[in-house]
């Protein structure tokens, strides 16, 4: 009974010492209330997170941060962007304003979009909803106009109210810092490639190709800029096409018309500009993609329809 009664005391006197250890590292780290900006990144782990905050000054001990978030159930509940935040808040206030979201959000654009796929990306982040996100969808795609190709994919850290003028000011910049020198065809050129390809390794091949065959006088006959053409909200944006689709008369439509469309399809990634700046030359003529995704090229007519038939079945 003597040594129930002592284990029973050790335990009372390690939860009493336990709760008081995390009361007081719960409370605020000081009594100073101005406030700091602070950045979580994308992917950053939960207890990643409490060491950076305690760095910051923000809390007095990431442990308990981790028990606490593990105990409450939040550890995933913490959304990448930027804070402001005080020393003068407790360590619960702190968890619960990461829990709440950022006052900026990150948004990832990835190569390739259309710019009324880009808008939906960001019609999403925000959180916008009816009048709020048609209002937010043409002020950006009236201020886009004309500038399809220049907004650069990237991930972007936005205010969540963020206007669409802002939004694409800033996609614009950062296509000015991160393309040195290109021309507009050749712009035009990397949207194609951009749509066209799958890897980093066959866009400078896939470009040599397209050049020549502009050298030579033959359509490009580049699927995705019929894709462009048919495209709406309903059917998709990069829907597949028909031998009718084809047939659709566009100076898009690079089936009816020889060289390139007037203005690039899609907003390129750097490898396809770099391609398109850089061909590489070869015998090729003709390329596809196989059910897998590999690609497959050809120099003669003869060798492609082969490889339709072999890759695609048809």
């Amino acid at each position: 009974m003597k040594k129930l009664l002592i284990i029973l005391c050790l335990i009372f006197v390690g939860v009493t010492g336990f709760s008081s250890w995390i009361y007081l590292n719960s409370k605020p780290a000081s009594a100073q209330t101005s406030a700091t900006n602070f950045l979580i990144l994308k992917g950053t782990a939960a207890s990643v997170v409490g060491d950076n905050l305690q760095k910051a000054g923000l809390i007095r001990n990431s442990l308990v941060f981790k028990l606490y978030l593990y105990a409450s159930g939040r550890q995933k509940a913490l959304v990448a962007g930027e804070y402001s935040l005080s020393p003068n808040l407790s360590l619960f206030e702190i968890v619960d304003q990461l829990a709440h979201g950022p006052k900026e959000i990150w948004v990832t654009i990835p190569e390739g979009l259309r710019e009324e796929e880009i808008v939906e990306k960001y019609i999403k982040a925000f959180g916008l909803e009816n009048a709020d996100a048609e209002t937010f969808r043409s002020g950006f795609l009236q201020a886009v106009s004309g500038k399809e190709g220049y907004l650069f994919p990237d991930t972007y850290l936005f205010p969540k109210d963020a206007t669409p003028q802002l939004v694409v000011t800033k996609m614009l910049s950062t296509f000015d810092k991160k393309v040195a020198s290109v021309t507009y065809d050749q712009l035009v050129m990397a949207s194609l490639i951009e749509r066209e390809t799958r890897t980093a390794a066959e866009r400078p091949i896939v470009a040599g190709i397209l050049y020549q065959r502009i050298v030579m006088g033959m359509p490009l006959q580049v699927d995705a800029t019929v894709q462009y053409v048919v495209a709406n909200e309903k059917t998709g944006w990069w829907p597949e096409i028909t031998l009718e689709d084809r047939k659709v008369k566009s100076a898009f439509n690079t089936y009816l018309i020889l060289g390139l469309p007037p203005a690039p399809i899609a907003n390129p990634g750097l490898s396809a500009i770099s391609a398109a700046i850089n061909p590489e030359k070869s015998d090729y003529l003709y390329y596809l993609h196989d059910a897998q995704g590999m690609i497959h090229y050809a120099a003669t007519l003869e060798e492609h329809n082969l490889n339709i038939k072999k890759y695609l079945g048809s």
